[in-house]
């Protein structure tokens, strides 16, 4: 996978992590620097580990499913990808404010399991790992230490945006791998 593209998944990625993190920011009288480091490393770390065990999984299993794997990843990023688009236009449930270590494990598992089902297509398209998790866990980082203090100064106006921009990237990812595999592009 190209690096541009990469860059871009990794952004697709992280959004779900920034409107989390976003909507947490949202909930502090007072900007805590502590709270915004807390999340990016979170958000960050989570993102990073699960393509990381999707790749494994893609990797190994590769060689049964070659000659259709570009239609597995136009199939999970498009899935990834709508459930993000669909999510953005929901009412928002009341966010769980707290930055406590239980409540910001589950909101990272919860935010990077579509990161699993990426790892799982780089594995197919053969990416570098280590720049790619590399890559995908700096973004998080940044994007969720930001959200926390965008959330802070703007509120709810960014969190279905950056969840709605991320769905849309992940699809169009898709779709020029499938298009890239299929020799139109």
């Amino acid at each position: 996978m190209e690096t541009l593209s990469l860059i871009f998944m990794a952004i697709g990625l992280a959004m779900d992590a920034f409107a989390v993190s976003v909507c947490k920011g949202m909930t502090q009288s007072r900007m805590n620097w502590g709270n915004a480091l807390k999340a990016g490393l979170f958000f960050g770390v989570f993102q990073a580990l699960m393509p990381l065990i999707g790749y494994w999984a893609g990797v190994r299993f590769h060689h049964l499913i070659a000659s259709f794997d570009h239609w597995i990843t136009f199939l999970l990023l498009g899935f990834i990808g709508g459930r993000m688009v669909v999510e953005s236009f929901k009412e928002k449930e009341q966010q769980d404010c707290s930055f406590g270590l239980r409540s910001m494990f589950i909101l990272a598992v919860a935010t990077s399991i579509d990161a699993l089902a990426a790892g799982i297509t780089l594995g197919f398209l053969e990416t570098n790992i280590i720049t790619a998790v590399v890559l995908i866990g700096a973004v998080t980082f940044v994007m969720s230490f930001l959200g926390v203090k965008l959330g802070h100064l703007f509120g709810s106006r960014l969190s279905s945006k950056a969840e709605l921009t991320g769905g849309i990237i992940l699809i169009l990812i898709g779709v020029k791998i499938l298009l890239e595999h299929l020799f139109v592009i």
